[in-house]
């Protein structure tokens, strides 16, 4: 039984953290020590009791002593891991990122990743990282730190960047989704039951949140050659990989969609998006799936409201509150999520292939040298190997490049503190296309007087903000 400390920087999660505590009670051949750290203790503390009542779960085989860290410091020394999930700024910050956009004619159904609100969220969240990363080179600079927080590839891009010598990698599950949309036409097309995601060999490479599936096999079958006749079928009414019920996305769910997006991209690349559909559109001219309000519906996807998430939000504190004081039973079940994966093969139990964010060595040919790619990596004992990725088709390789250059660009942006800089990223985003320089200057001092509680004590506002 291996013993080992683990960081969580953002450790009064209401989502991943607890997550992340069930997979680990589920999990033999290690135990020891979670650190939480969060600005907001309380929630921490919450987590710390749910993770004790996890532990005195007869079915929990492995049991974690949970502390909850006073300062960072405290929570990064002598840890082994490090988590970082956190929630840049507040939810009015996230609302001014999408909605503010949208009397500009642009929609962005999650806006945390590209586009305005992407540009906005990696402004205030960098400066964060750059701190992160400093906080682990001097306290645990020999640990595994795993980053679960987006901008998923400029935060990655930060802490490479801050520490050279950093071990490091980002996690997104978003890939997974697109293998069991293919296990679905697998079970449509071939009449067998669905088959689990890890039955596939799959081909896949571009950036978080735009990765691109070239090529995928069933055993004998090549899974790619079956989606035409599965887009005969279910191109216009879509079909959801989440759950039994493939139509469930016409639901009140906005996370959930009809994959038409995926398709519509097939019949014009040869490959297919590996990303969820609301996350796709992003990285594309707006006019393609985003032309106005009404166009998501004939996608099949949903603009996800930030009023929504608010109260998403406030459902996930009050059950939080309930199974930390024992009004709500705790019960475990694991998820398919491989963070847990990954970490015992970094422990020498096993060998795992799987996606990652890491940094562009020149195993992905279709973007620079030195950015974050999210491809394919084996992770063996104390070591991450990205695998050579494919070749991309021109279309999907040329956005992947536009979007990947953006990015780097962004990144020196903010390093150097630089809002013309950033401005001129922002302009260049695909859903930007239709602005203006003066409309594109009025909207980005709206959205950093909006925002600028969290930007004030790294960037110059006044230029900007005057009379935004």
């Amino acid at each position: 039984m291996r013993t080992i400390k683990l960081a969580y920087i953002g450790g009064g999660s209401r989502a991943w953290a607890r997550v992340f505590m069930n997979d680990l009670a589920l999990t033999e051949g290690f135990t020891g020590e979670i650190a939480l750290y969060d600005i907001d203790r309380a929630a921490a503390e919450q987590n710390r009791r749910i993770g004790e009542r996890i532990n005195a779960l007869p079915e929990a085989v492995s049991k974690w002593r949970y502390i909850v860290a006073e300062t960072l410091d405290e929570a990064l020394t002598g840890a082994d891991f490090v988590a970082i999930s956190i929630l840049p700024g507040t939810l009015d910050d996230m609302a001014a990122d999408v909605h503010l956009p949208e009397a500009y004619g642009i929609f962005q159904p999650v806006g945390d990743t590209v586009g305005p609100g992407g540009v906005m969220r990696a402004l205030r969240t960098v400066p964060l990282f750059e701190g992160f990363a400093r906080a682990i080179e001097r306290c645990c600079p020999g640990a595994w730190v795993i980053n679960l927080t987006n901008p998923m590839t400029i935060l990655c891009k930060t802490l490479f960047d801050t520490f050279p010598g950093i071990k490091a990698f980002g996690c997104c599950h978003e890939v997974f989704h697109a293998e069991d949309f293919l296990c679905c036409v697998v079970r449509e097309e071939l009449g067998v039951p669905r088959p689990h995601r890890h039955e596939l060999a799959v081909e896949m490479s571009g950036i978080n949140h735009f990765t691109w599936i070239t090529e995928a096999a069933w055993r004998d079958h090549d899974v790619m050659a079956l989606l035409p006749g599965f887009m005969e079928k279910f191109y216009e009414k879509g079909y959801g990989e989440q759950g039994d019920d493939p139509q469930a996305f016409r639901g009140e769910n906005p996370f959930l969609y009809g994959n038409k997006v995926k398709m519509d991209l097939y019949r014009r690349f040869g490959a297919l998006g590996a990303a969820g559909d609301r996350h796709l559109v992003e990285f594309m001219d707006g006019r393609w799936y985003l032309s106005d309000r009404a166009a998501p519906e004939k996608w099949l996807f949903h603009l996800t409201s930030v009023d929504y998430r608010r109260a998403d939000r406030q459902r996930r504190i009050a059950e939080t509150a309930a199974l930390a004081d024992g009004t709500l039973p705790v019960t475990l079940k694991r998820s398919d999520e491989e963070l847990i994966a990954f970490m015992k093969a970094l422990l020498g139990m096993g060998r795992v292939v799987s996606n990652a964010n890491v940094l562009n060595g020149g195993h992905m040919k279709d973007a620079p040298l030195g950015s974050v790619v999210e491809t394919f990596c084996a992770f063996d004992a104390d070591r991450v190997t990205p695998l050579p990725a494919r070749p991309l088709p021109p279309g999907p390789a040329h956005m992947v490049r536009q979007n990947a250059r953006n990015m780097e660009a962004l990144y020196d942006a903010v390093k150097a503190r630089d809002l013309e800089a950033a401005f001129r990223v922002f302009l260049a985003q695909p859903l930007c296309s239709r602005l203006s320089e003066e409309d594109g200057r009025r909207l980005f001092g709206r959205m950093l007087t909006a925002t600028g509680a969290c930007l004030v004590p790294w960037y110059d506002l006044g230029p900007w903000t005057k009379g935004a």
